[in-house]
């Protein structure tokens, strides 16, 4: 580097700086359409690239090929499991539609009667009715707009198409974009980029491995515990319970007042309880399910790096609820995880501390972590 050169003054670093995170800022509320596509992209390239990579070794192809590879056994895998998981499932939605049609009728007939509170008769039908007439009302105008759902079902297509694209060009491209971004960190700075990229992508990681796994354990759990005690629509239940592990601390609240009104409606399909005593057995068991899931399986099969407090976690699936939608709920763990690793780095280097002690975490092996991890000709090339 010619030491001759002029450099540019602090106060023109500074404005760049600033002009550069403003124009930033306008492109993602300008764009913002395409953050949520563009992060579902990378986490497809996320989740596929280890398959990917497991082809090019095992199998011997080229790296375009083991790329389609995946996509079509994903496509696979995709309409094979509702084919498998509807004759499965059939019969229980059969029953749990005629089952709410016999508690709809009760509750038409609890509130068709009259009621005398503080002196008033109230006729809970007809607030019903106005309330029914209401709401018609406000529905009334997005009724009918065939067009609209024809222009969101054709928007939706693109859009699955565009995140298909791109997640195909990032792992297609992973060792030169890895490169790329690598080359943008000052020298004397890269050292403390690849730790912290490696632990990132370990969050990251051990959160979408983790978490097919805990969901996958915990339907069979809740499944064979539903059977067990005769829980109504154990199999139903079993998989809702494995597909609300993707939702932390909320997830659990959900399954559990679910359960409780089936099992307060329902009762056992075999235990000779009555209704309320089986709602207390089905809560407790799921209190006494939770400390086991918060302190065994989390630990054991996500791991200590996505453990967070459930206060944060909520706090956490809030703001992401707010900023992102359903997406933001699905990724608030990793995403404050990676966001403690950070502010962590940021806080140590403001106090002039080491950001790196040797007690915090294992050693890393980077050529053997990160998710864009290059193949041997890759790395010849």
């Amino acid at each position: 580097m010619d030491d001759t050169r002029p450099r540019w003054p602090f106060q023109v670093k500074l404005m760049v700086s600033l002009l550069l995170l403003a124009f930033f800022i306008y492109l993602l509320t300008r764009f913002h359409q395409v953050v949520s596509p563009m992060i579902l992209a990378v986490i497809l390239a996320f989740i596929l690239s280890p398959i990917v990579n497991f082809f090019q070794s095992r199998l011997k192809l080229a790296r375009v090929l083991s790329i389609l590879l995946t996509y079509i056994l994903l496509l696979a895998v995709t309409l094979l499991v509702p084919i498998v998981i509807t004759p499965i499932l059939g019969p229980q939605i059969k029953g749990l539609n005629l089952d709410f049609q016999q508690v709809s009728q009760e509750i038409q007939t609890f509130l068709g009667k009259q009621y005398l509170f503080g002196g008033q008769i109230i006729d809970v039908s007809t607030l019903i009715e106005q309330l029914s007439a209401s709401l018609r009302g406000l529905l009334e105008p997005f009724v009918g707009q065939t067009l609209t759902l024809v222009v969101e079902v054709v928007s939706s297509i693109v859009w699955l198409v565009f995140i298909f694209v791109v997640s195909f060009y990032l792992i297609k491209d992973n060792a030169r974009l890895q490169n790329w971004i690598e080359n943008l960190v000052p020298p004397n700075y890269r050292k403390d980029f690849r730790i912290i990229r490696d632990e990132i992508y370990q969050i990251w990681s051990a959160f979408f491995r983790g978490q097919l796994v805990l969901g996958f354990v915990v339907a069979c759990i809740f499944t064979v515990i539903g059977f067990i005690l005769g829980m109504p629509f154990a199999l139903s239940m079993g998989i809702l319970a494995g597909l609300l592990e993707f939702l932390p601390s909320i997830g659990h609240g959900i399954w559990m007042l679910t359960a409780s009104l089936l099992a307060l409606t329902f009762g056992s399909t075999w235990l000779p309880l009555p209704h309320w005593a089986f709602t207390l057995i089905i809560v407790g068991l799921h209190l006494f399910y939770q400390q086991f899931d918060l302190n065994y399986l989390i630990p054991r099969i996500i791991g200590k790096r996505v453990r967070l407090s459930p206060l944060v976690v909520i706090l956490g699936i809030v703001a992401g609820a707010v900023l992102a939608g359903v997406l933001g709920i699905l990724l608030a763990a990793p995403t404050i995880a990676s966001a403690r690793v950070l502010g962590r780095y940021v806080y140590a280097n403001l106090l002039d501390m080491d950001p790196f002690p040797v007690t915090m975490t294992q050693p890393i092996q980077p050529s053997e972590s990160y998710w864009w991890k290059r193949s041997k000709k890759d790395r010849k090339t």
